[in-house]
């Protein structure tokens, strides 16, 4: 089985019409299966922040807020993420935390809503922690009450005293998919407005922000859109929205006129008003070089190649590793299925420090899931292929499916 499989991946590869886009990536020879949770550098990266670094700091300084364009980056690389979830021009700002993001789209949800007789904020049981910590400030700053459900109950926990829903797109546990436009055609039947965590999907499938009518939006920048470890997250408010938008957090750089320095705040227009503070510039521009990896590329064909290479590392797995040894927690559905893989493992942290130890780098979910995410851009079928071969020699060489010739 082990030479079939190998065969097939190797054919895979050859076919694989985003197979070149490897080469922008600075990667080894290893097998780089989280990029779910930070993407890998873009080569071209490092001279650009050297760029930022030695000559628009170093020589034009102060001038470089004007002539490097500093000062309109954060809604400059929004509009270069737009299109990557479906958006419009004019909607994203860039900059901030996604934590920091959430509660700025919490709290303006809550504000946008505008009816004391809604009194929940909604929030996916099984939601990222932060998340969940946010959305329980948010709560208490606003005077409203959290509840948590399951997202398959979502629908039938709406009604009249729903003010806002905070859900992930992607379960970061278990890669399973929820259906965005069907649960945000829900929220606002219920008469609700909808925050959309993105950080799970964006850069790995279609999102569809604009076409599907969500409020509101945030995601981090440092998984699939390969950012850089603690890239600035983004902050989508629908343009219907941006004229009545309130944020929570009202900066100088989201004042009408910040170099007025006055007293009273009156906000920009449009996305700005989700700016804060001065732009974190070196980061900002490293992910702006970052996202130029995506020229010419379809989301469409990201997410047929993610669907395939996660249909084929199920394979390889159930082909190599010893039955009962892991349990797929990712949905077989392709409709509900993100671009990573869970594996449910009575000794995941063991067996993920052996597979990285061999050069398998995934990552884990404490107790007992191993998580594989598949990053289309640079991922191809050899590393799936490897990456279940290995898992299959971890408990031992008397188990392993490729040693046996199987």
């Amino acid at each position: 089985m082990s030479e079939s499989l190998a065969r097939e991946a190797a054919a895979l590869d050859a076919a694989d019409e985003l197979a070149g886009l490897r080469k922008l990536f600075a990667l080894d020879d290893g097998v780089y299966l989280d990029g779910n949770s930070l993407g890998a550098l873009p080569g071209h990266v490092p001279a650009r922040v050297a760029d930022v670094v030695q000559r628009q700091w170093g020589e034009l300084r102060i001038r470089s807020w004007g002539e490097s364009g500093w000062w309109t980056a954060p809604e400059r690389i929004g509009d270069r993420i737009a299109p990557l979830v479906g958006a419009a021009p004019g909607q994203i700002v860039v900059g901030d935390s996604t934590s920091v993001n959430v509660f700025k789209a919490v709290v303006g949800a809550v504000r946008l809503c505008d009816d004391p007789a809604r009194t929940d904020i909604v929030v996916d049981a099984t939601t990222f922690p932060t998340d969940g910590y946010i959305a329980e400030s948010a709560a208490r700053m606003t005077g409203r009450k959290l509840v948590a459900v399951d997202v398959a109950d979502l629908p039938s926990a709406l009604g009249p005293t729903t003010a806002a829903v905070l859900v992930n797109h992607v379960d970061y546990r278990t890669g399973r998919l929820h259906d965005l436009p069907a649960l945000t055609a829900a929220v606002h039947e219920a008469g609700a407005l909808v925050v959309w965590d993105l950080c799970h999907s964006a850069g790995a499938l279609p999102v569809g922000l604009d076409a599907n009518g969500v409020d509101l939006a945030v995601g981090c920048t440092y998984k699939y859109l390969n950012g850089g470890p603690g890239s600035p997250a983004y902050l989508y408010v629908a343009e219907r929205h941006q004229p009545a938008f309130d944020s929570p957090l009202p900066g100088w750089t989201s004042h009408a006129d910040p170099f007025a320095m006055t007293r009273e705040f009156t906000a920009a227009d449009g996305a700005l008003r989700g700016r804060v503070g001065t732009p974190d510039i070196l980061s900002m521009l490293a992910l702006e070089a970052a996202l130029e990896v995506w020229d010419g590329v379809g989301i469409d064909a990201v997410r047929a190649k993610s669907l395939a290479l996660t249909d084929f590392f199920l394979k390889c797995v159930a082909g190599y590793v010893p039955a009962g040894r892991v349990t797929s927690l990712t949905p077989e559905d392709h409709a509900a299925r993100g671009s990573q893989v869970a594996l449910r493992c009575e000794d995941a942290p063991a067996v993920m420090e052996k597979l990285i130890a061999r050069g398998v780098v995934g990552d884990l979910r404490r107790p007992d899931v191993l998580r594989f995410g598949f990053t289309p851009l640079y991922v191809g079928f050899g590393d799936a292929e490897r990456a279940a071969a290995t898992l299959a020699e971890i408990p031992g060489s008397a188990t392993s499916s490729r040693s046996k010739g199987s």
